[in-house]
């Protein structure tokens, strides 16, 4: 299996999964994604997300990862598979 053809199916994976950064955006969408897949109000999810940045722990670099790793909630596009592929579109 080539880099390529890896990559193509993890991208597909990450898409088959449902989660995406919503349109309900602060900095990301990361949070507002999260919370319309779980049906919470993304405030909530935020806040979690604060609680959770304020304790050592993962929550940025898992907040930095997700904004990388999910698609856009409109346009489907994911900022690695962009990168990789030198897609110059912003």
């Amino acid at each position: 299996m080539t880099f390529n053809e890896l990559t193509q199916k993890t991208f597909a994976a990450i898409r088959a999964t449902g989660l995406s950064r919503g349109p309900d955006r602060w900095i990301g969408g990361v949070c507002g994604g999260i919370a319309a897949k779980l049906g919470v109000d993304p405030n909530a999810a935020r806040i979690v997300f604060l609680v959770l940045s304020l304790i050592p722990g993962p929550a940025v670099t898992f907040y930095i990862w997700a904004w990388i790793l999910l698609p856009d909630g409109t346009t489907n596009r994911i900022y690695l598979e962009s990168w990789l592929s030198n897609d110059s579109r912003t």
